[in-house]
């Protein structure tokens, strides 16, 4: 699987961004999928992941409630809508894959078999 991530870019504290993570070769039947980001100096952090059956989305507290994970299986594609961004959101945002994941360890990045090549976005105060 060869994930492509797009939509990243330069905001306005408050403002939106929709990244997008499109899958090259394979379909996503199965997979659970996933956003990771790393700010500057810090750790790849956890943001979100969704099941393959579409059931209850997993998000970081950080980002509850002004994110959301979905996905178009049809499309092999997945999405994260980011509303009312902070400064604080500012990092490379990364998609992952996995089909082998357990539930567990969803928020662990060394889980994921599949990563994108990771997108900036930048949010300015």
């Amino acid at each position: 699987v060869q994930l492509q991530a797009s939509g990243g870019g330069l905001v306005h504290t408050g403002g939106s961004l929709r990244l997008s993570c499109a899958s090259s070769g394979r379909t996503f039947n199965g997979y659970t999928l996933g956003w990771f980001r790393q700010a500057t100096g810090k750790e790849r952090e956890f943001v979100a992941a969704l099941k393959w059956t579409n059931s209850n989305p997993f998000y970081a507290d950080s980002v509850k409630g002004r994110f959301t994970i979905s996905r178009d299986n049809a499309k092999s594609t997945q999405f994260l809508q980011m509303n009312s961004l902070q400064p604080e959101d500012t990092a490379v945002y990364y998609c992952v894959a996995s089909l082998t994941i357990i539930h567990s360890n969803l928020r662990i990045p060394s889980a994921y078999d599949y990563w994108g090549q990771g997108t900036q976005v930048t949010v300015s105060s």
